[in-house]
């Protein structure tokens, strides 16, 4: 049996956040995450793509992000289950947790943080008839390691985020990048929407839009895509590409956790958002992607914030008699918990 302060499921950035804020409050972390390696979708999807909007970093790749989280919670040594998921849960009398894997370990703990992000996922695919026969071989679905694509005449497909952001960093990389969206307006950040602008401004991102990808063409491999503009034309025409890799998002799944009593909204868990993110089970949070309330955005900036006010509510109910001070540690330092002092420039709380 292990047993923890809080039990977090899910390795990506909001859970491993939160492992930071728990133990700036002398709170013990263990995660539990089906794949074999922590940082969630960061790791597994897109490691190398670029992300913008994190505070302090105008620019850092997935990966990066992952490593800088992993270094800055190791002063206080979190545990892992990594490869099982977390299948059961079990409240017990006294109000704590009993959750199982489906390797059945067991893990016993205070407080529960479902930071699953989407769930287990898989691409929303196209509706294209030959789609299935051009996969791996010009086909894909996500970007692992953008340097493949150097050199090569890539179609991309979409209108959001990961869209825009993979158009402008393969667009210093591609021989010829076209990027295909089936309205005029976009639905990522205005910023992006700009940068693709002026790079088809630049002749650097061929655009077309509104228009769909109507047909897949190759002998074994794909060479070409049918592309149909949605005006009142509604012309046809052809495009030579090495790769045609449609971003569409990714289609969540809540897997077990839709077994666990909670209160689900459109594949999501909903929580409280004016206090502390609690489920509708007392003592069970949801923090980042996999949780839903009035106002959500789906940012790694909100799962951080969402993590840090989780992590002191669970200090309430775990110590209800007791109260903190905020210092910083700029003037205190962060001490793990062996009780050495280790030096990150982070707000650290001492009970009191």
């Amino acid at each position: 049996m292990i047993k923890t302060d809080i039990l977090i499921i899910g390795a990506g950035p909001t859970g491993l956040f939160a492992v930071f804020e728990a133990g700036l409050l002398k709170l013990r972390c263990h995660i539990i995450d089906a794949l074999a390696q922590p940082g969630g979708q960061l790791a597994e999807i897109y490691p190398k793509k670029p992300i913008f909007d994190i505070p302090g970093f105008p620019e850092i790749s997935a990966q990066g992000l992952v490593d800088n989280l992993m270094e800055q919670i190791a002063p206080f040594e979190p545990g892992f289950t990594l490869g099982e998921r977390a299948d059961t849960l079990e409240k017990l009398e006294d109000g704590t947790f009993i959750v199982t894997t489906n390797k059945g370990t067991k893990h016993h703990a205070k407080a529960v943080a479902i930071a699953g992000g989407l769930g287990s996922f898989e691409p929303r695919k196209p509706q294209i008839p030959n789609l299935i026969d051009f996969e791996g071989k010009g086909v894909d679905y996500m970007i692992k390691e953008p340097e493949e694509f150097r050199g090569k005449k890539v179609v991309l497909a979409g209108g959001g985020d990961s869209a825009l952001d993979w158009s402008i960093h393969l667009a210093e990389i591609a021989e010829e990048l076209t990027l295909v969206h089936r309205r005029r307006e976009f639905r990522g950040a205005l910023d992006s929407v700009e940068k693709v602008r002026e790079l088809r401004d630049q002749g650097k991102i061929n655009l077309i839009t509104p228009a769909e990808i109507e047909a897949l063409n190759g002998n074994g491999n794909l060479d070409s895509v049918l592309i149909r503009k949605k005006d009142e034309a509604a012309e046809e025409f052809k495009i030579e590409t090495d790769y045609f890799i449609p971003l569409f998002g990714l289609s969540p799944k809540l897997g077990p956790l839709a077994d666990w009593g909670l209160e689900i909204e459109k594949n999501a868990i909903k929580v409280n958002n004016s206090l502390d993110y609690q489920t509708n089970i007392p003592g069970v949070y949801a923090i980042g992607d996999i949780n839903t309330y009035p106002g959500k955005l789906k940012l790694i900036l909100c799962g951080f914030h969402e993590a840090t006010l989780m992590c002191q509510s669970v200090y309430s109910r775990i110590y209800p008699n007791k109260r903190y001070v905020m210092k910083y540690t700029t003037v205190a330092g962060v001490t793990g918990f062996d009780g050495n002092k280790k030096e990150a420039p982070k707000a650290v709380v001492e009970a009191i």
